[in-house]
């Protein structure tokens, strides 16, 4: 392509209801440039983009957060568009549009009783994209001429990219991107290499990045001391080989896994490793890896203009989750203190955290984000402006600040309302031991968490991780923390931690919560669902722990089946090991998959949809495989 399409990702509809529209894009033009087109209750209007929703990354990218009052009176719907503003022509491409529609038409509801949910995303994971079956619900809900309603929302609830397990290709496509849009420059402090345009220069192949990633003396493992190998990697992904570093790759990263429009502009079919010293190096052992990820990669790309589709039609709502920044992100004190001591690290969260600033956290409660961030990050790009190169020591106060922020999670207030968890950077840290879990939220967080709660008769609560989840994987997650490396498989649960687990458990107790608890999760890579009773308190109260992940990724087999036979095994009502382990205020029950399932888990990536009664119980959970095939959880319960 030698000119690049106007809108080069989105529009992603955000926070939007009858009273508020929000839209995020990135654009190539000026967005003074470009109006809003609105048609709602017979009207039409053009609405010019503020200069203070815009964010002007460099010569040829400028992100929109759009924010608008919306009134609809007579309707439930309205239709938008993006338009040039000398002619009022659309620029956006006409496959984001449903068939017969000349716009974006868009349902509106007050409502959550109709929600797609999922997490985990992995663009060259080998399942097909679960994002996809959206498109096809929505394309099915239309043809059949209003017989149904659409959903109401969609609910990412974390890894919405993987920042430390990229692709070979994906990294390339990534310093192509970068290069095509002059993305900024920065610079570093704690390591050899100085700058990000010493980084991309480097010799270093691809597959090999981790070797670039700081190291510190892990001295709070007791197995490590005996060993004598206290030398621990900051980021732990086993598979970091890619890890992203700057701020520009992660922006580029999220171009590229919502918008098909740079696939094709950087030409990704042509992109080729070579075995010189030059850019794109690969070392012959990964030749093999490199074809299979390719292949992948351009097979998700196809998919994208349906994705793209989807999210410009449905309001999307997101939170992070480690994979957002990196593994283990925050699960211990000790990882904390390393990660956070060390200048290279910290730059690195801090990058993260920045992309997901301006490409999810945004969008979730814009009118809070722009008071908070707006003219912190018109400081930082509008300096950049000039050398092409963030300001050292601007973007170094940034980082500090990201990383203190306590305003990532965030209420829609629908009926039944939405509490969307922040689990990541409010954790009930250990005072004991450095190198065990952390609580998810910390008191002063529960505390906040149970004020939203208070007099609902409803309530539909996100946590990326599941309250409730598989009680032979926590007794693993449990063991390796007692054998002094929680990091190894991923210890943190609600759980894991007695503070946060009891004050968890009170607040569902509590005799002003919600009579009914629709709790959300992902993180986990396969998918369930619980039925949990309060056992000593006479009432119809229920919490309904819908578990569903990931839209593009799976847990590893055999090792899934072995853990749900051994849980049902070894945690039966009967059991004494089930006895140690009840949660003695709680019943749980857990749902059979249909089709008939001899396993409680469902091993296969989806997006999940759940619909609601009148009382906020569960009508339909069901999981539409990106295959295009569906897993239902019917009202059939074992007690565990």
């Amino acid at each position: 392509m030698t000119t690049l399409s106007p809108v080069l990702a989105g529009p992603v509809l955000r926070k939007t209801d009858r009273q508020q529209l929000s839209l995020w894009m990135a654009t190539s033009v000026a967005p003074e440039k470009l109006q809003v087109m609105l048609m709602m209750n017979g009207d039409t209007t053009f609405d010019d983009i503020p200069q203070h929703q815009v964010v002007q990354i460099s010569a040829k990218l400028w992100i929109v957060q759009f924010h608008n009052h919306l009134a609809i009176s007579d309707s439930n719907k309205f239709c938008y568009d993006i338009v040039w503003r000398d002619n009022h022509s659309s620029v956006l491409s006409e496959d984001i549009r449903y068939s017969g529609l000349n716009h974006v038409e868009v349902q509106l509801s007050d409502k959550a009783d109709y929600i797609l949910h999922g997490s985990c995303r992995n663009p060259h994971d080998k399942p097909e994209d679960s994002l996809i079956q959206a498109d096809v619900l929505f394309e099915k809900t239309r043809m059949a001429s209003g017989a149904h309603t659409l959903p109401d929302i969609m609910l990412l609830s974390g890894d919405q990219i993987y920042a430390d397990h990229v692709a070979g290709p994906m990294l390339v496509a990534i310093h192509q991107v970068i290069k095509l849009l002059e993305l900024p420059h920065e610079k570093f402090v704690g390591i050899d290499i100085n700058s990000s345009k010493q980084l991309y220069r480097s010799s270093t192949p691809i597959y090999t990045r981790d070797s670039l990633l700081p190291h510190y003396q892990d001295q709070t493992s007791w197995l490590k001391r005996v060993t004598g190998k206290l030398e621990t990697p900051i980021f732990s992904s086993r598979e970091c080989e890619n890890h992203l570093i700057t701020f520009s790759e992660f922006l580029a990263m999220y171009l590229l896994v919502w918008s098909p429009e740079l696939w094709t502009a950087i030409g990704f079919d042509q992109i080729e490793p070579c075995s010189s010293s030059q850019d794109n190096k690969l070392l012959p052992r990964h030749k093999e890896l490199w074809k299979t990820e390719k292949q992948r990669l351009v097979h998700f790309a196809t998919g994208l203009t349906r994705v793209r589709r989807v999210m410009a039609h449905i309001p999307t709502y997101m939170i992070f989750d480690d994979h957002d920044v990196t593994d283990d992100w925050n699960l211990t004190v000790g990882w904390e203190q390393a990660a956070y001591n060390n200048p290279f690290s910290k730059r690195i969260i801090g990058n993260a955290l920045l992309g997901y600033l301006i490409c999810q956290g945004w969008g979730n409660n814009p009118l809070q984000m722009s008071k908070d961030w707006q003219q912190d990050l018109t400081r930082l790009f509008s300096n950049a402006q000039r050398q092409n190169e963030l300001d050292l020591a601007i973007h170094d106060q940034l980082v500090n600040q990201l990383i203190r922020y306590e305003k990532w999670h965030y209420c829609i207030d629908s009926k039944p309302k939405v509490v969307v968890l922040d689990t990541r950077t409010r954790r009930w840290r250990s005072e004991s031991k450095f190198n065990k879990p952390s609580g998810l939220m910390d008191w002063e967080a529960m505390v906040e968490f149970q004020q939203e709660l208070l007099n609902l008769d409803s309530v539909i609560v996100v946590s990326p991780a599941p309250m409730f989840g598989v009680k032979f994987i926590e007794t693993l997650q449990s063991i390796a923390t007692k054998l002094g490396n929680p990091l190894i498989i991923d210890a943190e649960n609600w759980m894991a931690h007695p503070g946060s687990a009891n004050t968890l458990l009170s607040i569902f107790t509590h005799t002003k919560t919600p009579k009914n608890f629709v709790i959300l999760s992902g993180d986990v890579h396969y998918s369930f669902m619980y039925d949990i009773k309060l056992r000593y308190k006479q009432t119809d109260s229920h919490i309904y722990q819908i578990t569903c992940s990931g839209i593009k990724n799976e847990f590893p087999e055999p090792l899934l089946t072995i853990c749900d036979t051994l849980d049902k095994w070894l945690y039966t009502p009967r059991s004494p090991l089930n006895w140690f382990t009840k949660r003695k205020r709680l019943k749980i029950y857990k749902r059979k998959p249909e089709p008939a399932h001899h396993n409680r888990l469902v091993n296969k990536s989806g997006l999940g949809l759940v619909k609601l009664d009148t009382e906020g119980k569960p009508l339909e959970v069901s999981v539409l495989h990106g295959d295009g095939s569906k897993t239902r959880f019917p009202e059939t319960k074992v007690e565990s």
